[in-house]
């Protein structure tokens, strides 16, 4: 039997191996936009836009001077000690999507169906060990009660807070250093209230306009110029679409951007303009009226019967936008990067389309279109199928075989979650479910792509179709040739019995992570 299972792994790997070529001849496009709904751009005739890292994006020092700036605020204006200011942002630590234990001070990563990916859990900035977090949550899943709220916050008894935002990268990072020095010299402290102050520390970077008065005053530093966001515009102002902005940066700061990515008649190409939206709740709440903004930035009193283009309004709220529009349903297609604040409410509740803007999409199809990947990905898969067949084998011999094979299945795992961030691995991947993240991505947006500038390969009739994905019953097995006793493996074999020919490995391969 020992000789059997281990021949069986050989044939096995040397089927793996021969699929690589093949997939490696069908690269992922990063610049492509994926669908999860059948929608085509022949029916959209108005194009709604948020403005931070959606019409324009920031380069990596942004997230530096939020950290510093909330930082200091923590010392200066919270009275933490003073040493946490050695404490420098790690833009490789976090990754968007996670969700930290209000109560515990733990971050972690959890996946749509709630469990925890063990060895992903942080305290500070140290992994805490599997039997630790088995311990405190009575095994790996996250009941729904304890879940964060529909827009991923902490409230109402929800212990636990989802990151969502871009923005929240510093803010995650800020939590676990802050943690991290604590827990380190053993100060006594208490968790909700670290989660609260950095909270509004990094509100206040915002609010009290340290960060907006930073880029303004060094744009070309923290703004990263793309005239693909004025090609984008353009293409579909000349097919005679109509365009708005809605965002909750304030006017000032948005004119300065958009007249540096855009230029001075940035205006001119957008219908409606609408600043300090304060989404969600723009979509939401009734009772704001709109306010006009002038030239300074004075709000007026006027009471607006029309939104008229060229004019920048402030605050209002969607039903007031729909009546004085008449811009309703599946015509209109809103754009943002976040998925609560900016699409959730508009697919539920109007009907608009959306769409996702996911900037790490590009290096993660980066890095799954490289041969180690694909490699690591594709035994990985084949070692599983193997497991799973040849676990009907008890004696004690084949056991520790298979044991040995678990052993190896783990560590690849591990090495798959490196490829894209040594804490927590994918943005939309657990070892195998999808995380969390993706869950909200597939049911909020209609498609999702790395920028705007990916609609520059589309023509405006376009209609994109949703990939059909199997489900798991209506796959076959892992591969009846793995544990037969046939002739040796073939890689077609192997690749037609895993479900698919190597045109669909490579298929589910971008959501293999």
């Amino acid at each position: 039997m020992k000789s059997y299972l281990w021949s069986r792994y050989r044939e096995a790997k040397r089927a793996s191996k021969e699929l690589v070529p093949s997939i490696m001849s069908n690269m992922l496009n990063p610049d492509a936009i994926f669908s999860n709904n059948e929608m085509s751009l022949s029916d959209i005739e108005i194009y709604g836009f948020d403005y931070d890292y959606t019409l324009v994006f920031y380069s990596k020092h942004l997230h530096t001077l939020i950290f510093n700036a909330a930082r200091d605020l923590l010392v200066n204006e919270h009275r933490y000690p003073a040493e946490i200011r050695k404490y420098d942002y790690d833009p490789n630590f976090a990754i968007r999507g996670l969700h930290y234990d209000v109560h515990r001070a733990l971050l972690m990563k959890i996946d749509a169906f709630h469990y925890i990916q063990l060895g992903t859990v942080y305290r500070g900035l140290s992994v805490v060990p599997d039997e630790e977090v088995i311990a405190m949550y009575d095994g790996s899943h996250v009941p729904l009660e304890q879940m964060s709220d529909f827009y991923g916050k902490s409230s109402q008894g929800n212990t636990m807070k989802q990151f969502m935002d871009i923005f929240s990268l510093p803010e995650m990072t800020l939590l676990s250093c802050v943690n991290e020095h604590f827990l380190k010299n053993n100060i006594d402290y208490e968790p909700v209230h670290l989660y609260k102050d950095v909270k509004d520390s990094i509100r206040d970077v915002h609010i009290k306009g340290i960060m907006y008065r930073a880029i303004e005053a060094d744009i070309e530093k923290y703004i990263c110029y793309a005239e693909q966001t004025r090609a984008v515009l353009a293409k579909l102002a000349d097919h005679g679409k109509k365009m708005f902005l809605i965002t909750n940066s304030p006017s000032s700061f948005v004119d300065k951007g958009m007249k540096f990515i855009v230029g001075k008649d940035w205006r001119d190409l957008f219908d409606v303009v609408i600043v300090q939206a304060d989404k969600p709740n723009f979509f939401n709440d009734k009772r704001r009226p709109f306010r006009k903004v002038n030239e300074r930035g004075v709000l007026l009193w006027d009471k607006i019967h029309k939104l008229q283009k060229g004019q920048i309004y402030k605050q209002g709220n969607l039903y007031e936008f729909l009546k004085l529009t008449g811009w309703r349903g599946s015509k209109v297609l809103y754009f943002g990067d976040h998925i609560y604040s900016d699409l959730a409410d508009l697919t539920l509740k109007h009907g608009w389309r959306t769409g996702a803007i996911i900037p790490e999409l590009r290096s993660e199809i980066k890095i799954m279109n490289t041969e180690s990947y694909i490699q690591t990905m594709t035994w990985l898969q084949t070692l599983t199928g193997l497991l799973e067949h040849m676990q009907v084998h008890r004696d004690s011999d084949s056991q520790m075989i298979l044991e040995e094979w678990k052993k190896e299945r783990k560590d690849m795992r591990e090495m798959n979650r490196n490829f894209f961030n040594a804490q927590f691995g994918s943005l939309f991947r657990t070892d195998e479910n999808p995380t969390y993240f993706l869950r909200r991505l597939s049911r909020f947006a209609d498609i999702y792509m790395a920028s705007l500038s990916c609609l520059l390969n589309y023509e405006l009739d376009y209609t994109f179709y949703p990939r059909r994905t199997p489900l798991q019953h209506e796959l076959p097995p892992w591969s009846d040739q793995l544990c037969t006793d046939g002739p040796e493996l073939k890689s077609e074999s192997v690749a037609r019995n895993f479900g698919c020919s190597s045109f669909l490995v490579l298929t589910f391969g971008h959501l293999s992570f």
